[in-house]
């Protein structure tokens, strides 16, 4: 039938004027319904599944939809107005093709790789390098040394290129020969159906080659064993979950493959002084009652050192004091956060006679009027008391 009697609104169950999202959350609820993984043998699911793509190839792209609204289906045909060419048009549209416009929609970039396993797309790729894995190493470290920064070294396990055979798996002068099982594609393809899958050759493990003479270091694996030291440096401002990335310190590569990387997820201490929130700190610094009530400055711990903190007369034991720029450096722009001292009011722990009458004749010298939280409170509660003892009347 001819393209200009198709109607892709209708086939996706949209209005002319439906929005792009709109469009999008129709096809992907009908490619569900009448994918073929779903309806295995229905040739009715399979043309179905075709149309819908067809029409959201063209209404799925703004342009092409405009392009539609002006001319109609006969805009995509070779003869049609429009001038674009899809190759002859949706009505040749093909299996493979509908699901890669799915895949395109419900599978992200990963799309083409997938329809590479499906229907030996691509290069097979027998004889091409291959990257190392990727490494993830756990390392605790104190607060000192997230906070301050530092140099630590590790020692890790993994499997490196052999320098005897520089990652080739045979003798230096030895020859290899193509895969007899998978005529040196690496690959052995099976159909089911319309679909095909690819699966690594399991003789030549993917490579498309046999070693004749494999390397005695690394037994034709190409790769050996091996425990490293590094130096990992530490930058300050660090924190729990913080990642380090060491490129090329990661497993080797085949075949002359480069190295992957080496990721160091780091686990910090807690520290039995000081707290951290974000780029601050926090800490408890206990003061001589007399300081709490005469005033005066008193040397407190930051994690930079000892700083001068002014206490002014009358501190409230509980009170917490702020000492810009004392904080943890920020790991993106350098910039110190602050430190909060929570301060606790301390008495002596022991005190000779003198003293204590020293103190006696002070706490004789003084009324309620000079503590005017505790006058507070039992105001408070007198009220409390007299209702009290109304009710029970």
């Amino acid at each position: 039938m001819p393209n200009e009697k198709k109607d892709y609104y209708s086939t996706l169950g949209v209005s002319k004027t439906a929005p792009q999202e709109e469009i999008k959350k129709s096809y992907r609820k009908l490619a569900l319904q009448y994918h073929p993984d779903r309806n295995p043998g229905s040739r009715d699911a399979e043309e179905q599944f075709k149309k819908i793509s067809e029409a959201y190839e063209v209404l799925g792209d703004p342009e092409k939809r405009a392009r539609y609204d002006q001319f109609g289906p006969a805009a995509f045909s070779r003869e049609g107005r429009g001038g674009a060419d899809f190759g002859g048009g949706f009505g040749g549209v093909d299996l493979e093709e509908a699901l890669r416009t799915f895949m395109g929609v419900f599978g992200g970039g990963g799309g083409e790789s997938i329809f590479e396993n499906f229907f030996g797309g691509g290069d097979s790729g027998g004889n091409q390098t291959l990257r190392g894995s990727d490494l993830r190493l756990d390392m605790e470290v104190d607060f000192e040394e997230a906070v301050l920064g530092a140099e630590r070294e590790v020692s890790v396990t993994l499997h490196e290129t052999c320098g005897a055979c520089e990652g080739r798996g045979a003798e230096h002068g030895s020859r290899k020969e193509s895969c007899r099982h998978c005529n040196g594609k690496g690959v052995r393809i099976s159909s089911q159906g319309f679909l095909q899958f690819r699966q690594a050759c399991p003789v030549c493990g993917g490579t498309g080659e046999m070693v004749v003479s494999p390397c005695k270091p690394c037994r034709g694996q190409g790769r050996v064993k091996a425990k490293r030291k590094l130096t990992v440096r530490i930058p300050p401002g660090v924190e729990t979950g913080s990642r380090l990335r060491l490129p090329g310190k990661g497993e080797g590569g085949v075949r002359g493959g480069s190295s992957g990387d080496l990721y160091i997820v780091l686990h910090v201490k807690p520290h039995d002084l000081f707290e951290r929130q974000d780029e601050n700190i926090s800490c408890e610094a206990s003061i001589p009652f007399h300081l709490a009530a005469l005033g005066g400055t008193v040397q407190v711990p930051t994690i930079h050192g000892w700083t001068d903190l002014s206490i002014p007369a009358g501190t409230e034991s509980g009170k917490t004091f702020r000492i810009k720029g004392k904080g943890v450096a920020d790991m993106h722009n350098g910039l110190h956060g602050d430190h909060y001292v929570h301060v606790k009011v301390e008495p002596p722990s022991r005190m000779d006679r003198k003293q204590k009458k020293l103190l006696e004749a002070l706490v004789e010298s003084l009324d309620e009027s000079n503590f005017p939280g505790r006058h507070a409170i039992q105001e408070k509660a007198g009220r409390f008391y007299e209702r009290r003892d109304s009710l029970r009347r």
